[in-house]
């Protein structure tokens, strides 16, 4: 019998197999398909830095945590699976646009506003550099780039040690260090249910039959609240749709990653460049559109227009898990001593991961956590 049954193998679930194997235990992790191919592979593996203060909100802590743990773990990963998963640092230029100046199309609403000058007002307070630009500093910065902080932008700031990853490979890499460290991956396995006996999970049913294990984790994004719902739970996760094109033939356009609201350009090394993203509320449908993607170009193109010359390599949708309050839900299941939670973390599921899992980690060993997890225990919208 596994120490650890983990349900749900995207960035979160593959973190905590991960970490788990580490410290020597025996987990299985199963998967509804192939893991790391939900809204984990779809994501632009954006990197907001934080330092870590004693004094701060848990979610800043865990977000502190987990940009420390990037850098750690893919040195990590480099050398035990010799894969590259693009860790580097290379610095962000945040923009806020006058609403005047924004489209149906790209109007990031009042709440993306608040929250992207929360997360600033964040970094700063924990240390981080952020510059804010001129004009002439941010023509600098990205030449590209034909915003004009006079105009419709009304703030610009530079965020050099903002980092970022390739997901596809970052989670290509975690697969492989958890498969060399034994961990049972057991993909096209979807659970049905549980079967419990005095407050423990005792064992899941799967499509492919039963499954036991000493302890059990809820990991499968936006399909974890009709999993939880199984076990007398009903956190509020549902499925809120992405969508993103990858441009190819950007040498030299841009230098950082442009966010404006919740949309961003993010170049890579070999002339990709993403750009996203929309946020829709459509259910578990995971297929793009015409006026989403049609959106995200026209922003791209207004931003910097050489864009113009670069091909549409392919587009793509992914169902981040979102929640009510914009927390995750992380820690132990209510009236079960054996069973975790640790999803919901909507567009910051990459970033958090490496914190998440070794929080999650330490508690399903016994050990005392460094981050409060009080604020994302699993029952908090019924006290």
């Amino acid at each position: 019998m596994h120490d650890c049954l983990i349900i749900g193998g995207g960035v979160i679930g593959l973190s905590l197999a991960y970490d788990l194997a580490l410290h020597g235990l025996r987990v299985c992790l199963v998967d509804r398909q192939q893991p790391g191919r939900e809204a984990s592979w779809a994501g632009a593996g954006i990197l907001p830095p934080m330092r870590y203060r004693s004094g701060d909100p848990p979610a800043h802590q865990l977000a502190a945590v987990s940009f420390d743990l990037h850098a750690r773990w893919a040195a990590e990963l480099r050398e035990s699976t010799g894969i590259d998963n693009g860790f580097r640092r290379c610095g962000a230029i945040y923009i806020t646009r006058d609403e005047s100046a924004e489209d149906e199309s790209t109007a990031t609403g009042k709440q993306d506003r608040t929250s992207k000058q929360e997360r600033i007002g964040a970094m700063q307070r924990s240390g981080v550099r952020v510059e804010p630009l001129a004009p002439s500093d941010l023509n600098q910065h990205e030449p590209n780039l034909t915003v004009n902080v006079t105009s419709d932008v009304t703030s610009a700031l530079f965020v050099p040690e903002q980092a970022q990853v390739r997901n596809p490979r970052h989670l290509k890499a975690l697969r492989v260090a958890c498969e060399s460290r034994g961990v049972d991956i057991r993909p096209y396995v979807a659970v049905e249910d549980f079967e419990v006996c005095g407050g423990r999970i005792e064992s899941v049913i799967t499509s492919q039959g039963r499954l036991a294990a000493g302890q059990f984790c809820l990991t499968a994004g936006c399909w974890t609240g009709g999993l939880a719902q199984r076990l007398g739970l009903t956190p509020t996760i549902k499925p809120i749709r992405g969508q993103i094109a990858l441009l190819t033939g950007g040498e030299n356009i841009l230098r950082h990653i442009i966010e404006v609201g919740r949309n961003y350009l993010v170049p890579r090394p070999d002339g990709h460049i993403l750009v996203g993203s929309t946020e829709e509320d459509v259910g578990f449908n995971c297929q793009t559109t015409a006026e989403g993607i049609a959106g995200l170009l026209r922003l791209a193109l207004q931003l910097v227009p050489k864009l113009a010359g670069c091909h549409v390599e392919r587009t793509w949708a992914g169902l981040r898990p979102g929640s009510t309050d914009s927390l995750p839900t992380i820690g132990p299941l209510p009236r079960l001593e054996n069973a975790w939670i640790a999803a919901g973390h909507f567009r910051d599921g990459l970033l958090l991961s490496p914190g998440t899992a070794v929080v999650v980690s330490r508690l399903m060993r016994d050990v005392s956590a460094e981050v409060n997890l009080e604020p994302f225990q699993a029952d908090r919208d019924s006290r």
